[in-house]
């Protein structure tokens, strides 16, 4: 699959899923344009055309990336920077909660009006916002996590209804257990993460070249017909 002429954008893109997902689009031929934490681009992240700092926790620069996705005028637009904190629902501080639905929610809502204007002028365009299985069920202490994934869907959904007609395909994937180095700290106890392991159907967690692989193919031109889907990449971890 040839992605030549194709410009994507993928915010979050210098780490874990995120790195995975620019660096596959880039290899498929599109240039790939990416924003990160971090103020100047990593030197390790050499398929990135250009490089733009993106630390949604700062609600200045979720505008001022909007502003430069705006002008790039990209093709595809992947919504993949995100946020948790665990912590039991009573516990929740609120300042966490908004941090979590403005990194989650309104940075992408913000990225996805930036894009619409010329993908509607083009006709055609696709955006994958990279969502979560706890966007699809939930789990104890995750309240604020699951209410960013789940209204990132709803915000999906709607963008699909309004725009299909439009040439402009939305969806989410929302990955399962994924390898990163995230997980293994979180999951540092080497018999809690087998355990956790021994839930999933097919016995192993993704590896981010899945999930890249997968994102490419539905935000790419070979998706002609996939639209307002929240698909689980999870080994069918949330179907047991």
């Amino acid at each position: 699959m040839s992605l030549a002429g194709k410009t994507v954008f993928v915010s979050g893109a210098t780490r874990g899923i995120g790195r995975a997902i620019a660096k596959a689009f880039s290899e498929a031929g599109a240039a790939v344009v990416g924003s990160g934490t971090r103020r100047d681009q990593p030197k390790d992240c050499t398929w990135l055309r250009e490089y733009v700092q993106g630390d949604f926790a700062e609600l200045n620069q979720i505008h001022e990336c909007a502003a430069f996705v705006r002008k790039l005028e990209p093709d595809v637009l992947i919504n993949n920077a995100g946020i948790n904190k665990i912590a039991p629902f009573s516990e929740i501080d609120p300042q966490d909660f908004l941090k979590i639905q403005q990194v989650n929610v309104f940075a992408p809502f913000m990225l996805c009006q930036a894009v619409i204007p010329s993908m509607k002028r083009k006709r055609w365009g696709r955006i994958v916002n990279v969502s979560s299985i706890w966007g699809k069920v939930s789990k104890a202490h995750r309240a604020s996590y699951s209410a960013s994934k789940f209204a990132l869907d709803g915000m999906t959904l709607a963008m699909a209804l309004e725009l299909g007609s439009h040439g402009i395909l939305a969806n989410c994937v929302a990955p399962g257990v994924v390898d990163t180095e995230l997980t293994r700290t979180v999951l540092s106890d080497e018999q809690v993460r087998q355990q956790l392991v021994a839930t999933i159907p097919v016995g192993r967690m993704a590896t981010i070249d899945e999930i890249a692989r997968f994102v490419v193919w539905l935000g790419g031109p070979q998706n002609t017909y996939i639209n307002g889907q929240n698909i689980a990449i999870d080994g069918g971890l949330t179907r047991g």
